[in-house]
Protein backbone atom coordinates (compact mmCIF):
# COMPACT_ATOMS: atom_id res chain seq x y z
CA UNK A 1 0.00 0.00 0.00
CA UNK A 2 1.77 3.31 -1.12
CA UNK A 3 1.75 5.99 1.97
CA UNK A 4 -0.95 7.79 0.27
CA UNK A 5 -2.98 5.46 1.98
CA UNK A 6 -2.54 5.70 5.21
CA UNK A 7 -4.58 7.49 7.35
CA UNK A 8 -5.05 7.47 11.27
CA UNK A 9 -8.34 8.26 13.08
CA UNK A 10 -8.38 10.39 16.49
CA UNK A 11 -11.37 9.98 19.09
CA UNK A 12 -12.31 9.19 22.70
CA UNK A 13 -15.12 7.20 21.28
CA UNK A 14 -14.35 3.42 20.29
CA UNK A 15 -17.75 3.29 18.35
CA UNK A 16 -16.92 6.45 16.38
CA UNK A 17 -13.09 5.53 15.44
CA UNK A 18 -15.04 2.46 14.23
CA UNK A 19 -17.63 3.80 11.96
CA UNK A 20 -14.82 6.41 10.65
CA UNK A 21 -12.12 3.98 10.34
CA UNK A 22 -14.42 1.45 8.70
CA UNK A 23 -15.02 4.00 5.89
CA UNK A 24 -11.68 4.98 4.91
CA UNK A 25 -11.05 0.83 4.95
CA UNK A 26 -13.57 0.67 2.08
CA UNK A 27 -12.31 3.77 0.71
CA UNK A 28 -8.92 1.84 0.35
CA UNK A 29 -7.02 2.83 3.29
CA UNK A 30 -4.54 1.62 5.93
CA UNK A 31 -6.09 2.97 8.84
CA UNK A 32 -4.33 3.18 12.46
CA UNK A 33 -6.62 4.67 15.42
CA UNK A 34 -5.71 6.29 18.70
CA UNK A 35 -7.75 7.58 21.64
CA UNK A 36 -6.16 10.66 22.29
CA UNK A 37 -4.44 13.19 20.57
CA UNK A 38 -0.93 12.88 23.15
CA UNK A 39 -1.18 9.14 21.68
CA UNK A 40 -1.99 10.33 18.15
CA UNK A 41 1.08 12.37 18.55
CA UNK A 42 3.54 10.45 20.07
CA UNK A 43 2.38 7.51 17.07
CA UNK A 44 2.51 10.28 14.05
CA UNK A 45 6.38 11.51 15.68
CA UNK A 46 7.75 7.88 15.57
CA UNK A 47 6.35 7.24 11.93
CA UNK A 48 7.61 9.71 10.30
CA UNK A 49 5.90 10.81 7.01
CA UNK A 50 3.73 7.57 6.81
CA UNK A 51 0.75 9.22 7.56
CA UNK A 52 -0.69 11.48 5.08
CA UNK A 53 -4.50 11.40 6.60
CA UNK A 54 -5.81 12.40 9.97
CA UNK A 55 -9.55 12.17 10.83
CA UNK A 56 -9.86 13.95 14.72
CA UNK A 57 -12.34 14.74 17.22
CA UNK A 58 -12.03 17.99 19.37
CA UNK A 59 -13.04 17.18 22.85
CA UNK A 60 -10.98 14.04 24.14
CA UNK A 61 -8.52 13.85 27.65
CA UNK A 62 -5.31 13.90 27.74
CA UNK A 63 -4.59 16.51 24.58
CA UNK A 64 -7.73 17.75 22.68
CA UNK A 65 -7.73 17.55 18.77
CA UNK A 66 -7.28 21.56 18.47
CA UNK A 67 -4.49 20.54 20.27
CA UNK A 68 -3.33 17.61 18.66
CA UNK A 69 -3.21 20.14 15.08
CA UNK A 70 -1.42 22.71 16.84
CA UNK A 71 1.41 20.21 17.73
CA UNK A 72 1.38 18.59 14.54
CA UNK A 73 1.15 22.08 12.36
CA UNK A 74 3.98 23.40 14.95
CA UNK A 75 6.12 21.25 13.10
CA UNK A 76 7.69 21.44 9.11
CA UNK A 77 8.07 17.53 8.84
CA UNK A 78 4.32 17.71 8.64
CA UNK A 79 3.17 19.79 6.26
CA UNK A 80 1.45 17.23 3.72
CA UNK A 81 -0.66 16.01 6.63
CA UNK A 82 -4.19 16.34 5.64
CA UNK A 83 -6.02 17.23 8.86
CA UNK A 84 -10.12 16.49 9.08
CA UNK A 85 -11.68 17.94 12.57
CA UNK A 86 -14.68 15.24 12.89
CA UNK A 87 -16.43 16.69 15.74
CA UNK A 88 -19.98 18.06 17.70
CA UNK A 89 -18.83 21.26 18.32
CA UNK A 90 -20.63 23.62 15.51
CA UNK A 91 -20.56 27.01 16.31
CA UNK A 92 -19.10 28.94 13.64
CA UNK A 93 -16.24 30.13 16.22
CA UNK A 94 -15.24 26.50 16.50
CA UNK A 95 -14.86 25.49 12.95
CA UNK A 96 -12.84 29.16 12.52
CA UNK A 97 -10.54 28.44 15.51
CA UNK A 98 -10.44 24.83 13.80
CA UNK A 99 -9.35 25.93 10.63
CA UNK A 100 -6.78 28.94 11.59
CA UNK A 101 -5.17 26.22 14.20
CA UNK A 102 -4.32 24.34 11.05
CA UNK A 103 -7.22 22.00 10.26
CA UNK A 104 -7.74 21.36 6.32
CA UNK A 105 -11.36 20.83 6.67
CA UNK A 106 -14.27 20.29 9.68
CA UNK A 107 -16.79 17.70 9.44
CA UNK A 108 -19.77 17.92 12.25
CA UNK A 109 -21.21 14.99 13.65
CA UNK A 110 -23.49 13.46 12.76
CA UNK A 111 -22.38 13.07 8.87
CA UNK A 112 -23.00 10.66 6.64
CA UNK A 113 -20.65 8.50 4.68
CA UNK A 114 -20.91 10.34 1.71
CA UNK A 115 -20.39 13.33 3.14
CA UNK A 116 -17.25 12.08 4.60
CA UNK A 117 -16.50 10.58 1.44
CA UNK A 118 -16.82 14.30 0.08
CA UNK A 119 -14.32 15.70 2.74
CA UNK A 120 -11.58 13.34 1.16
CA UNK A 121 -12.37 14.35 -2.14
CA UNK A 122 -11.91 17.87 -1.36
CA UNK A 123 -8.93 16.86 0.49
CA UNK A 124 -7.58 15.09 -2.71
CA UNK A 125 -7.25 11.96 -0.73
CA UNK A 126 -10.24 10.12 -3.00
CA UNK A 127 -11.43 10.66 -6.61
Amino acid sequence: MNDMNKAMVVDDSRTMRTILSRTLVEAGFEVHEEANGKDALDYIVRHGDSVRLVLVDWKMPVMTGLEFIRAVRARPEFTRVRLLMVTTETEIEQIVCALEAGADEYLMKPFSQDTLKTKLQLLGMME
